[in-house]
């Protein structure tokens, strides 16, 4: 059986483009729970497991299992406002 190399080589790209770790998620933030308020505020049907405080916005965002990527996306209230922390005065 004889293994073509053009197949391999865009496989290998492929497979090194998975990563375990989001950009923009820093890895330390992974157990840190939520807030209560920000619990109280999200709405339902997003997952505040994967929810964090992102730095670089002051918002809480969660990651989204959709049916071919993980994605994050902008914890928000019931009224479609994103949930993020008071800018620094």
């Amino acid at each position: 059986m004889r293994i073509h190399l053009g197949l391999l080589l865009p496989a290998a790209f492929l497979l090194g483009a998975c990563s375990a770790s989001i950009p923009g998620r820093p890895d330390t933030a992974q157990n840190r729970p939520l807030p209560e308020a920000v619990v109280a505020m999200a709405a339902t049907g997003q997952d505040l497991q994967s929810a964090r405080l992102l730095p670089e916005d002051g918002c809480y965002w969660y990651l989204h299992n959709g049916p071919v990527e993980v994605t994050l996306v902008p914890l928000r209230t019931p009224r479609g406002n994103p949930i993020c922390t008071a800018p620094a005065a």
